[in-house]
């Protein structure tokens, strides 16, 4: 029998405490063990028991969430989820806890329709399951029957030809998940400020994809910004899909721009790698290289394919450089991937390729 995910719980809210109980118990390869309304009282229960999986608010009493998880890494290291209000300050300091070693950032539930709240406990019991996975010494992704998933057929159609005719100009298509926060720092600021447009899916809550792309702009030679709808893709300059948003490719003559856009999860996720990816192949073909980074599940495998049978060049990043081995893994699977690489030897590959 498949051992359960145990996990601690740390709120100050006893209504969250509550839902995120409720939220990850209904998963059957899960168990609270225990919850705490500040960090004092979750030391205590750590040393009760110890859990495989934190989930940590930002901002509480007493001690806040970062002050927690700089403690935690140093003394006894455990993979935190941080658990963020959408507030402006809870964003920034959520973005920081990636920095200091949280896998995954989720935003706090809160009452909605039953689809919402079944999209949280898709997003949350997932992010559990790949802060789960994320160890010095990997290990082989969580069996478990899944909600059905959606695939990008629910966004775009399949392209109905093959690759439009070369331009002068070629596009990068990236997607990530866990892990990939770090994963496209290393990535874009390797990038020349001359380099190839970039459209980026990086799983991330709404609210939090805003902070994010201005904290990678205010590191890297070339402009990151979040994507508005019908942005133009120019070269020294990456688009970062906006949280709980679709963000495609689209094409008009020889101008790439991208498409915001709404719709249901798709591949467990919106945004959602495959749907981009799908939009690259329809709209790019050969003038796309694709990369595939860091992330448990397959979201992005399939539309990478069909990249691939449109003539673009793809690269997954490799095991060793990856927190989860799990999208590019599967996307080597099903045959779409040309180049496994490093993740510091990916943007030189990226830029040779849209020579």
């Amino acid at each position: 029998m498949q051992k359960k995910i145990k996990v601690l719980i740390v709120d100050d809210s006893a209504v969250v405490r509550q839902t995120l109980a409720d939220l990850l118990a209904s998963d059957p390869h899960i168990e609270v063990i225990a919850t705490a309304a500040d960090p004092f009282i979750a030391a205590e229960k750590i040393r009760d028991e110890v859990p495989d999986v934190i989930t940590l608010d930002v901002e509480m009493p007493r001690m806040d969430g970062l002050t927690f998880l700089q403690k935690i890494m140093s003394q006894h290291p455990i993979p935190v989820v941080m658990c963020s209000s959408l507030t402006e300050k809870g964003s920034e300091t959520a973005l920081k806890a990636l920095e200091y070693g949280a896998v995954e950032i989720i935003q706090k539930p809160r009452m909605g329709t039953k689809q919402f709240l079944e999209e949280s406990r898709i997003h949350i019991c997932d992010a559990v399951k790949a802060a789960s996975m994320v160890h010095i010494k990997r290990i082989s992704e969580i069996a478990c029957k899944l909600t059905p998933k959606l695939t990008a057929d629910a966004v775009i159609a399949k392209p109905t030809s093959h690759a439009m005719i070369q331009t002068t100009e070629k596009v990068a298509v990236v997607g990530a998940s866990t892990g990939g926060t770090e994963a496209l720092r290393s990535f874009l600021e390797a990038m020349p400020v001359d380099a190839p447009g970039i459209v980026i899916v990086q799983h991330m809550p709404e609210h939090f994809t805003a902070s994010f792309a201005k904290r990678l702009d205010s590191l890297c030679g070339i402009s990151v910004k979040e994507a508005e709808n019908n942005d133009t893709v120019i070269r020294g300059r990456a688009l970062l899909a906006p949280g709980n948003h679709h963000l495609l490719l689209k094409r008009s003559g020889a101008r790439y721009f991208v498409e915001v856009k709404d719709g249901p999860l798709v591949s467990r996720h919106r945004p959602s790698v495959d749907v981009l990816f799908r939009s690259a192949a329809r709209y790019a073909g050969k003038n796309a290289v694709g990369v595939i980074m860091t992330g448990m599940g397959d979201d992005g495998a399939r539309g990478m394919l069909e990249m691939k049978e449109a003539g673009a060049f793809n690269i997954a990043q490799d095991e060793s450089s990856c927190i989860v081995f799990g999208m590019p893994k599967e996307a080597i699977k099903l045959g779409g991937v040309d180049s496994v690489l490093p993740l510091g030897a990916i943007s030189a590959e990226v830029v040779k390729q849209c020579m």
